[in-house]
């Protein structure tokens, strides 16, 4: 994958929200749609599980394989359009500072996968299926288990090797790098910022994220 660098002219001082999320906890928030999203990987190679529900029906939410099949491609970068189980453009990447994001290697962590990859004594180990549990336990929509589906790895680099096998690596993501998002319908985000120790996703050390969030501009404001 060719990493294309791409900066956002969007200042901070003009964001609606502007909020820091610890590691190892969910976090969930709506957006409307022309809305802008930023993620910020704060201290460096931190991975951001995240899943996109359509706000108004959350039925519909990210589909992996339409993501894939849309880009022809298995990672994320300026561009993508994250897409809906119906086909949808859910949201468009507008800008990207880091280049590696993956969307079908890592899937979140869990107390059954970090026993199987790890050991058995792994298993007790907060998780990001924890966190998503957690999460939509206070969604008033209703969430449940079967709507945590495949995620997205914001600055997780999970490459393939020429034999087809997907590896865990160091990320190439660093401190204030980001990701920005312009969403194409109205979005619910759940995400777990990971709590994984175990392999080199976090670092083996979690930190925190920002998120910042941009109203959609007005019509007629000649705004691109």
């Amino acid at each position: 994958m060719n990493v294309r660098i791409v900066e956002s002219d969007l200042d901070p001082a003009d964001a609606i929200l502007d909020t820091e999320h610890p590691p190892g906890t969910p976090w969930m928030h709506e957006i409307k749609k022309g809305q802008v999203f930023r993620i910020v990987d704060l201290e460096g190679n931190q991975a951001v599980d995240t899943i996109f529900y359509n706000a108004r029906d959350t039925q519909e939410r990210y589909s992996l394989i339409h993501t894939m099949l849309a880009q022809e491609n298995l990672y994320l970068g300026v561009g993508t359009q994250i897409m809906s189980s119906e086909g949808r453009p859910m949201l468009t990447i507008i800008a990207d500072t880091c280049g590696r994001h993956d969307t079908v290697g890592g899937g979140a962590c869990s107390s059954e996968s970090n026993t199987v990859r790890y050991a058995l004594e792994k298993r007790f180990m907060h998780s990001c299926r924890d966190n998503y549990m957690l999460g939509i336990a206070e969604h008033p929509a209703g969430l449940h288990k079967r709507d945590v589906v495949s995620n997205i790895n914001f600055f997780m680099n999970v490459p393939m090797t020429p034999g087809g096998r997907l590896t865990f690596e160091d990320g190439i993501s660093g401190p204030g790098k980001y990701i920005e998002m312009r969403a194409e319908m109205d979005i619910l985000i759940l995400i777990s910022n990971c709590p994984q120790l175990n392999n080199p996703a976090n670092g083996y050390n979690p930190t925190p994220v920002r998120y910042l969030v941009w109203g959609a501009p007005a019509v007629g404001s000649g705004a691109a």
